[in-house]
């Protein structure tokens, strides 16, 4: 049959444009691309026909070795409303890093897709190149509309690549991807068990790094973390934790008295607070805001805190992904932007309203922790923003018993981080050094850590 007349049929008995040929996806002749032997492709997916105004963009890049063999990873950036490529693909993990500013790109030898076949996807619509046809869903937009989209994003996805359906699958992420991870393995989990076998995702476990998890936990953990890196004062430390009392009911007055006292966290506007230690990018100082990305604590939401409290400085790599996936040729290469979408690409959505977002997702881990699901989370330790502490505290609420307790692991004989087992599957790894975006500041050492999550081995406990 020839091939219009296949997608002819396609279209008849799947969502419009669904099922296209993944060979229209592959990219060739990207510019500044190194050479190399693996195959990658972009473009989109339409989540019709329900949804059939939206349309989610992907970056796929096979393993480098036996791909067919490789498990299936999905990587999501957070924000919520930052985008997987220009942040996960370009600046972390990806095979094709954007840390100059001529325009070339940089091969990483510690690529992740050296373990596993790698996938990126911008959601919801309006982040990145995805988008929607209809103005009002950019508006419209939480933490469960993001589950189940990138949910028909996959199944559809599927029947692009159906040579990958039987393949393990894995979860990853990072910051609000703390939300984003769990709530999509959940929906999996879920259709899963309603549906027959074939139609399965096969889905392994879940992996988030410096992740956001539960309000209480993660904002009493920024403040203790600040403190005891000395970048704010006693007297800061205990008026937040006197006038907001975690965990607790507070009545509207002590509400704004909490607010009142993290104006006193002003350490921040001066570093980067996603990596305390590290320079800040002098070049973006003027441009900074347009790359924030906040994630709200529900208890202060509706006095916008968070968006007056000073945050640092990104580094300089937004800037150079920015204006690298902003060219019409690298768009071209990409199949991407199809539509002349009527913004410019941000490596965070400046268009979209963010609406529903609980106040933890404990529950929801707890869950796949009983389905048999493996879980890690790891912890750069030098992230101000989703600090170690506040994991920390977030594991302590989830009352887990300690299977193998606190030690250290080790990369090329020097101790990269400590290592703790659960009851039940789940591990907790902390980076040594690493900031927010931990395959950034760690390359070696978040390879080691990634490829020991898919095989699921201890990490190395000595240094030979």
């Amino acid at each position: 049959m020839e091939k219009n007349a296949l997608w002819l049929l396609c279209l008849l008995v799947l969502p419009a444009l669904a099922c296209g040929y993944k060979e229209d996806d592959l990219v060739t002749g990207l510019p500044g691309q190194p050479p190399v032997h693996f195959r990658h492709y972009s473009g989109y997916v339409n989540l019709g026909p329900k949804q059939k105004q939206k349309s989610l963009f992907y970056w796929f890049f096979e393993a480098q070795q036996h791909s067919s063999r490789r498990p299936l990873v999905l990587w999501l950036n957070g924000g919520p409303g930052c985008s997987s490529i220009a942040t996960g693909a370009a600046q972390e993990l990806g095979p094709f890093l954007v840390h100059t500013k001529d325009g070339n790109l940089t091969f990483n030898e510690f690529s992740w897709n050296q373990e596993a076949n790698i996938l990126f996807l911008e959601a919801p619509v309006g982040v990145g190149f995805s988008y929607s046809n209809n103005s009002t869903d950019l508006q419209n937009l939480g933490d469960q509309v993001t589950a189940q989209d990138s949910l028909v994003f996959l199944i559809n996805w599927f029947k692009k690549f159906p040579e990958f359906r039987s393949n393990d699958f894995y979860i990853t992420g990072e910051s609000y991807a703390g939300h984003y991870v769990p709530q999509l393995a959940e929906v999996i989990y879920d259709r899963n068990k309603k549906v027959q076998r074939d139609s399965r995702i096969n889905l392994k476990g879940i992996m988030i790094g410096n992740p956001l998890i539960n309000d209480d936990t993660d904002t009493a953990g920024l403040v203790d973390y600040a403190w005891s890196h000395a970048l704010i004062s006693d007297e800061v430390h205990k008026n937040i934790h006197d006038s907001c009392r975690f965990g607790d009911k507070l009545t509207p007055n002590e509400t704004a008295q909490c607010v009142k006292s993290f104006e006193g966290m002003t350490a921040f506007a001066a570093i980067n607070i996603y990596s305390i230690y590290t320079p800040i990018c002098l070049s973006s100082l003027s441009s900074s805001k347009k790359h924030k990305r906040a994630m709200s604590h529900n208890l202060l939401i509706s006095q916008d805190i968070w968006n007056r409290l000073p945050y640092g400085y990104d580094p300089c790599t937004p800037d150079y992904a920015q204006k690298y996936f902003n060219r019409k040729d690298v768009q071209t290469a990409l199949h991407a932007n199809v539509t002349n979408i009527p913004y410019p690409y941000t490596a965070c959505s400046t268009v979209i309203k963010w609406n529903e977002a609980p106040t933890t997702v404990i529950p929801i881990i707890q869950k796949l922790l009983k389905s048999g699901l493996r879980i890690w989370i790891y912890s750069g330790d030098t992230d101000g923003r989703m600090p170690v502490t506040s994991t920390r505290y977030s594991l302590r609420k989830m009352r887990l018993k300690v299977e193998s307790p606190w030690r250290s692991w080790f990369h090329k004989s020097q101790v990269a981080g400590w290592v703790e087992t659960y009851a039940g599957g789940l591990t907790f790894v902390t980076v040594r050094g690493a900031g927010h975006q931990v395959p950034l500041f760690a390359p070696a050492q978040s390879l080691t850590l990634f490829s020991h999550f898919l095989s699921s081995l201890p990490l190395p406990p000595s240094r030979f």
